[in-house]
């Protein structure tokens, strides 16, 4: 690679729409809208659509893993 190549890296993203975050936890976005509605999962709403911080999804499955008997 010479000098007139550049790498461009993609800043991390801090939150993900619904499909994202759906895709995220391996779920459809009918659920995430079903998990908001009953306020299990909390969206930003500082844009036009709302967006699920990464941080907030990581809070969600924190709070609802509980341990399973086998």
């Amino acid at each position: 690679m010479d000098a007139s190549e550049e790498i461009r890296v993609s800043p991390p993203k801090l939150a993900l729409t619904r499909t994202d975050a759906a895709k995220a936890i391996g779920q459809s976005a009918v659920t995430i809208d079903r998990l908001t509605k009953r306020g299990l999962l909390r969206p930003s709403r500082a844009t036009r659509r709302p967006v699920y911080p990464i941080w907030e999804i990581e809070r969600f499955l924190r709070e609802t893993t509980g341990s399973v008997e086998l």
